[in-house]
């Protein structure tokens, strides 16, 4: 979030594969004007709904029940000023999600974590944690 952090205030950003919503609720508590939440998962969905609610989010937080890939792959270019990702591993999801977004940069920045085993297209700016890297993208 820091690598982002001057770029948070005002912004429009998109969580996808959106778990409990943490990366979307943290860019609203640092000033993002709206974060749109997208996942499948029942129980996630249910948890991001819930904390937007205890949070106070409001009409800040939109949450889509939709499949990540399939809702990025319907988005005109820079519909979104931010986008997070943390797709499941092992699916080469983050690889399929960066290919989406060289095609249509549907964010003027993408940030994705991945497996540090998995080299995304495009090339982006690394940040290795462990085992975990976060793929930036700026467009």
């Amino acid at each position: 979030m820091s690598i982002v952090m001057p770029d948070l205030p005002g912004a429009r950003v998109l969580d996808l594969f959106a778990g409990s919503g943490a990366l979307g609720l943290e860019a609203l508590s640092r000033g993002a004007q709206v974060a749109e939440f997208v996942e499948l998962a029942p129980k996630s969905l249910a948890a991001v709904k819930a904390n937007a609610r205890s949070l106070g989010a409001g009409d800040a937080a939109v949450v889509h029940r939709a499949d990540a890939l399939r809702f990025t792959a319907a988005l005109e270019p820079h519909a979104f000023d931010i986008a997070f990702a943390d797709p499941p591993y092992g699916l080469s999801l983050a690889t399929r999600l960066a290919a989406l977004w060289l095609e249509v940069p549907f964010a003027s920045i993408l940030g994705i974590e991945h497996r540090v085993d998995e080299t995304l297209p495009g090339g982006g700016d690394r940040r290795k944690y462990g085992d975990t890297v976060v793929t930036i993208f700026r467009g």
